[in-house]
């Protein structure tokens, strides 16, 4: 015993605090693996979320044309008449169609991989509450019962922001709207006929004038 306290309800304390440090390892892991694939699907272009369209580092515009429902993400295009044009085409597409980016409509934890990863996480803190909850039941002395519970506790209070993001976040986020596949290919055409109507200039277009003017001025 020490300081009156059995070592195994000090093991069960230790145990409880190392689950506790588990469930939000497996939510950081869960979370920065989910950003890594964002980054991955995304590459150089940038999100303009007042545009709700990305940006690619040819100054060009990709706007939403599809939702999918099953993996729950959207997917932007650009124009193929555009696209097709772009002086540095090779180096990011073979597609003849335009060039996609696809993104995760659900924020964390709202998509279904990042709510699977936290009800893990939250399983964890169960057993972790119960593990001492069930070692103060066998107690041979109040002050130890009193801080298995406590320990209890105070696992069940640190726990809670991994549950209550879960609970307030719901599993379809507010303003989804679902389209058809008609739809979504009638939307796709009128974009990519209002973006063929744009006037393209490419930004590595503009980069060798620059570089000409700058020598004419030498």
């Amino acid at each position: 015993m020490i300081s009156g306290v059995a070592i195994g309800s000090w093991l069960a304390i230790g145990y409880a605090a190392l689950l506790v440090l588990i469930a939000y390892g497996i939510d950081t892991f869960a979370r920065r693996s989910a950003a890594k694939v964002e980054q991955h699907r995304s590459g150089p272009f940038v999100y303009h979320e007042d545009h709700d369209a990305w940006q690619c580092p040819q100054d060009q515009w990709l706007w939403p044309t599809s939702f999918d429902p099953d993996n729950r993400v959207m997917r932007y295009r650009g124009s193929p008449a555009v696209c097709n044009a772009c002086p540095v085409k090779h180096t990011c597409t073979t597609s003849h169609d335009g060039r996609e980016v696809s993104k995760s409509i659900d924020s964390w934890p709202a998509s279904e991989a990042a709510r699977f990863h936290r009800g893990i996480a939250c399983a964890v803190t169960v057993i972790a509450v119960l593990w001492p909850l069930a070692m103060a039941l066998g107690a041979e002395a109040v002050p130890e019962a009193l801080l298995l519970v406590g320990c209890a506790l105070a696992v069940g209070l640190v726990s809670l922001p991994l549950w209550s993001h879960l609970r307030r976040t719901p599993a379809v986020p507010v303003g989804v709207v679902f389209h058809s596949l008609d739809q979504n290919l009638e939307e796709r055409k009128r974009l990519a006929e209002a973006q063929i109507r744009r006037r393209s200039s490419y930004a590595s277009d503009r980069r060798p004038e620059t570089a000409d003017r700058k020598g004419k001025t030498l």
